[in-house]
Order: C-alpha cells, then sequence, then structure tokens
C-alpha cells in the first residue's frame, strides 16, 4: 500500500477553556481530494495551521510525505503548498512579481519557473492582469492570485483554506475548476470551507468536523444514503407537541420529522398535530443534501457563521 501524503491521528489542541481539536484523524492519500467542511469554529484552520507548523499541537501525530510535521515542520514544508484564510500578496508588486517572487522562495528557477507561472495564471484566470499591482486587483482576483502562489513549487500536498471567502462568482467557479483539476493530475489537496454547496460541487471525499471532532466522513451519495434524507421543520408558539414513531426529534420549539417525500409527507404531518396545528408558526422543507446530513448528525441547522474560528496562538 502506498504511503499516505497527509496522516493525522488523535490530534488536540487547546487554548484555555476552549477545544479547538479533539482528537482528529484523517488520512489523504496520492491524488485524493478532500472537501473538509464545518461551521466556523469547528477548528479547520487549527488543524491546517497545525499541520505546516504554524501552531503547536497539544499531542498526537502528523505526517506529511512520511515528514513527522510535529518535530520537524521545516522538513514538512517542503511538501506543502498552503493558500490560508488571510490574503498573503504584496500590494506594490504586479501579479508577476508575485508569483516570481513566491515561486523562488519556491526553490523554483529560470524556464522551470516561468513555466510553472503561465500554467497556474491561465488556470486562474490571471494572464490578462499579470502588469497590474495586486493592490490595484479586486477581491475575487486577489484571492485567485493568493491560491495560484499555493500551487508553486508543484507540492505533494496543497491545504487551501475558506480558499472563496471573499471571492466573486467569477472567482469561486475557477477556483473550484482549478481543485478539481489538480485531483484529477494526481495532486492530493485538502479544501477546507464552510460551504456546503462547494463541497458538493468538487464531488470530493467529505470530511465533516465539528467543535474540533470529524463527525462523519464519506463520498456526498454515501453521506446522504446513511444519513440524509428530507426534513420537514416545524416551529410552534411554545413547547412542541409530541409525535409518534422515531421519525420526528424535538428541540425547544422546534420539531423535525424525517421523511422520504416531503409533498405527499405534508397531509400526515398536519392531521397529527390536531389543536396543535393554532400554534404552529412556520413550516419548512429541507430538501436531502449535505445540510440534512448535519441536521442528522449534531440536532441543530448549519450556520456558517455561528462561531469565530479560534485564531489565538
Amino acid at each position: 500500500m502506498d504511503e499516505p501524503v497527509l496522516a493525522i491521528e488523535d490530534l488536540h489542541k487547546r487554548y484555555g477553556d476552549v477545544v479547538a481539536l479533539d482528537g482528529i484523524s484523517l488520512t489523504v492519500g496520492q491524488g485524493e481530494l478532500i472537501g473538509l467542511l464545518g461551521p466556523n469554529g469547528a477548528g479547520k484552520t487549527t488543524m491546517v495551521s497545525i499541520i505546516c507548523g504554524l501552531r503547536h499541537a497539544d499531542r498526537g501525530r502528523v505526517e506529511v510525505c512520511g515528514v513527522d510535521a510535529l518535530a520537524n515542520p521545516q522538513a514538512a514544508r517542503r511538501h506543502i503548498g498552503l493558500a490560508p484564510q488571510e490574503l498573503g500578496v504584496y500590494p506594490i508588486d504586479s501579479v508577476r512579481q508575485n508569483l516570481s517572487l513566491f515561486g523562488q522562495l519556491c526553490g523554483v528557477r529560470g524556464g522551470d519557473l516561468r513555466k510553472q507561472i503561465t500554467t497556474v495564471a491561465e488556470a486562474l484566470r490571471l494572464t490578462d492582469l499579470m502588469d497590474r499591482k495586486a493592490g490595484e486587483l479586486s477581491g475575487g482576483q486577489k484571492r485567485r492570485l493568493h491560491t495560484a502562489i499555493a500551487l508553486l513549487g508543484e507540492p505533494s500536498l496543497i491545504l487551501l483554506d475558506e480558499a472563496t471567502t471573499g471571492a466573486d462568482v467569477e472567482s469561486r467557479a475557477a477556483l473550484i475548476d482549478v481543485v478539481k483539476g489538480l485531483a484529477e493530475r494526481g495532486s492530493s489537496v485538502v479544501y477546507s470551507t464552510h460551504y456546503l454547496g462547494e463541497v458538493e460541487d468538487l464531488g470530493a471525499q467529505v470530511v465533516i468536523v465539528d467543535h474540533g471532532k470529524v463527525i462523519a466522513e464519506g463520498s456526498v451519495s454515501e453521506l446522504l444514503a446513511s444519513n440524509g434524507g428530507s426534513i420537514v421543520e416545524l416551529i410552534f408558539d411554545g413547547p412542541p407537541p409530541v409525535f409518534g414513531g422515531t421519525r420526528a426529534t424535538s428541540h425547544e420549539s422546534t420539531v423535525r420529522v424525517s421523511v422520504d417525500d416531503p409533498a405527499r409527507s405534508l397531509g400526515p404531518i398536519f392531521s397529527e398535530l390536531g389543536s396543535d396545528a393554532s400554534r404552529l408558526q412556520s413550516v419548512e422543507i429541507i430538501n436531502s443534501s449535505l445540510e440534512t446530513v448535519f441536521l442528522q448528525l449534531t440536532g441543530r441547522r448549519y450556520q456558517p457563521g455561528e462561531e469565530l474560528d479560534v485564531t489565538t496562538p
């Protein structure tokens, strides 16, 4: 069996009373695309930072291409291309100068560097912007340049942390296409995001992280088959009524009923309400998706901005 490009085992990280990582384990094989999904505060950025040696772990194991990334972070970083959440470009330099500088820092020189710059510029639709100062680019264009820098040097492992934050529609589409292409050409990519739709668009293996734990992993179709299904959510004025069977869960004023066919299920659901129907405030159908997977696993709606990710070093 080939050695994994990334192997994480029982990774823990705490900031005071805040548990950022609570025993995460993850393996990424050669050419594998992982969609790392979770709301802000789930621990995704902390994990990526530890892989790159930017933060220390409390305990656990991280190996990148066989290198112990916790004991020898500099050696591990030679195999990694990182595009973190925070933009890292020189605003007074042109797009071309930024790519050239960071390429040289990766150890790429001469004709090979020019070839790689051309390749990443074309992939991320930067060709017409090469002589423009980075500070004059739009937010989406800066995000594309930021990601292009991570691809220079042809790293074995590419870590894209919230790659489309603040990006426009064009930039988002370009980045998704690039990530798909990287995986098809054999690169190993960990794509961290809190946007459910992006993971579905990527067609990646999905790893869902919540409160510092991996709560589910598999393909989108596998997760939908095991935890999906549509949900009818009913919100009441006051405590919710009791529904029969195991298909319903209640929390505070909300009842969620798992259904196969929402349209056919609404009639029987309303009939079961009886006199409690007068207290019904809203009804929402949540069609089968990664959102319903998250809801089934955690008992709460997926809210990307519900928490701020821990960034204290």
